[in-house]
């Protein structure tokens, strides 16, 4: 489709389902993975530690990769880049499917986030272009559908194809979608103009370490027990330095790898904070819960992944109505702020949960956060992009998007700690009020025929502890989470609202 089509209002159906076909390969692969990591450690008879790296290898390269977008963008075209991208994403998918070994399978999950670092921001600038400026609510909410209800009902596909086929299949799914991503693309996608623009070595060389060694601290830190290792230490200090150099070389250099001049823009800058927010408050939520129902609840891997199917819905039908009525009759930051607070409430559902907890217990509070998930996502994307002029939107959604996985991945690493320091505290203030002399032991005990002085009632009243302090644990954090969320609404007092004439859905005059 031509500029000047999108300029009339035409929509060419097939490069938007081309491109989100893109974004899915990204987003569906960075969560499917999860639940057969076992499956995959088993296999090659790794440590946990060890395979870990298998999730750690693709994040790192596609966070280092994905704000080069624009660069590399302007000086290869959008279309062999995109086509590049996802070529190289579906012979890394095959090549993952088919290793052997531990250091195999590492390697080609490091170069299959390298080029699956293109496909968001790329998908994303392409789907503004292909639709007109009044609709580009709608473009974010089918982008939407790709990139946040992907990950949603990533776990339940995970768990679809390990339990009933091989951990492979994971690997082996990404091919027929790639395949057809890479034929409509082909076919439709126009030729661009490229530019002859130098390579900035250095300002390259200084967001690989800055931005490569913090993903890796957040990726690592809870494993190695945070500052108390040398390596988080040495990284966390790189990640500082790194970073440093990086922006203030970008900000003196001409032609930098990055523009942060972006950031001047109050709404793009806010917008990142915001979605920053967003992401480590619902993702941060996502990541322990099927923990929490598996290990806690005794759920099977097949229910576990079940219950994120009434997400998965609710957060379509919101993509969908934020993004085809919503955004053209109400002022985005609202919008924003009531998805916001339904994060919220979700992760405050989520936090008054016991052992009995029944399954629609368990999944109303995903129906509440995927109804949350488009009012935050499209009108956000809105708001970000609303002063931002066509020629730096490649470079402003790779920005964008990094910092997305950013927020997710801080989110991540915060929960994995929270649980962990937070059931070693609740495990000690427990014990300490359980002696044989406890009436509450006493009467726990007593249906069993047993005492808290003998061998066998002490082993049962630790296991119970065990399970009340991990509850307690998980509990306050996802209360934690709400307010998390909460605290992210009075950023959008500081946004401006968008132009007259230019929501979606307003036809501008």
């Amino acid at each position: 489709m031509t500029q000047s089509a999108a300029a009339e209002g035409r929509v060419n159906p097939v490069i938007v389902v081309a491109v989100v076909f893109s974004a899915i390969l990204e987003v569906l692969d960075s969560t499917i993975v999860n639940v057969a990591l076992p499956h995959i450690q088993a296999a090659f008879g790794a440590t946990t530690d060890q395979a870990t790296w298998i999730l750690t290898s693709y994040i790192v390269s596609a966070v280092v990769v994905m704000p080069l977008t624009g660069f590399v963008a302007r000086r290869v075209g959008r279309r062999r880049l995109i086509l590049t991208a996802v070529t190289g994403f579906a012979v890394m998918s095959v090549m993952c499917g088919l290793s052997w070994s531990l250091e195999t399978i590492v390697a080609f999950r490091l170069a299959q986030g390298m080029f699956g670092a293109f496909l968001i921001p790329l998908s994303q600038s392409i789907l503004f272009d292909a639709f007109p400026r009044e609709k580009r609510g709608q473009a974010m909410a089918v982008f939407g559908l790709g990139v946040v209800v992907a990950p949603v009902l990533g776990p339940t596909v995970g768990a679809i194809l390990t339990e009933y086929f091989s951990w492979r299949m994971v690997f082996f799914v990404n091919i027929p979608v790639a395949a057809l991503a890479l034929l409509l693309l082909a076919g439709e996608l126009p030729d661009d103009k490229t530019e002859d623009i130098r390579i900035d070595w250095k300002g390259l060389a200084f967001l690989a370490i800055g931005i490569g060694c913090l993903q890796f601290v957040l990726d690592q830190g809870e494993t190695m027990d945070w500052l108390s290792s040398h390596v988080i230490q040495v990284a966390v200090i790189a990640a500082v330095l790194g970073a440093f150099a990086f922006v203030v070389h970008g900000l003196t250099t001409r032609s930098p790898v990055v523009d942060l001049r972006l950031f001047a823009d109050r709404n793009f800058a806010l917008s990142n904070l915001i979605i920053a927010g967003f992401a480590m408050s619902l993702f941060g939520s996502i990541a322990i819960f099927p923990t929490f129902v598996q290990n806690l609840l005794d759920y099977p891997v097949i229910a576990s992944g079940h219950l994120f199917i009434p997400r998965g819905f609710a957060a379509g039908l919101s993509m969908v109505l934020t993004g085809a009525v919503l955004v053209s009759r109400f002022d985005p930051r609202w919008l924003a702020g009531i998805g916001l607070f339904l994060i919220a409430v979700s992760n405050f559902m989520l936090g008054t949960l016991n052992m009995n907890a029944s399954f629609w217990q368990l999944a109303w509070p995903g129906v509440v956060s995927g109804l949350g998930m488009g009012l935050v996502f499209v009108p956000m994307s809105i708001l970000a992009f609303e002063s931002i002029s066509k020629a730096r939107q490649d470079e402003a959604s790779g920005l964008f998007n990094v910092t997305r996985q950013l927020g997710s991945s801080i989110g991540i690493s915060v929960v994995g700690t929270w649980v962990v320091r937070g059931l070693q505290i609740n495990t000690a203030d427990l014990t300490r009020n359980v002696t044989p002399y406890n009436p509450a032991a006493q009467s726990y005990l007593s249906p069993l025929g047993l005492t808290p002085d003998s061998a066998e009632g002490a082993s049962i009243l630790a296991q119970e502890i065990s399970r009340q302090a991990e509850l307690i644990s998980y509990l306050t954090v996802f209360n934690n989470l709400g307010l998390l969320a909460l605290a992210t609404i009075p950023l959008l007092l500081f946004c401006r609202a968008p132009e007259p004439g230019t929501q979606a859905g307003v036809p501008a005059h």
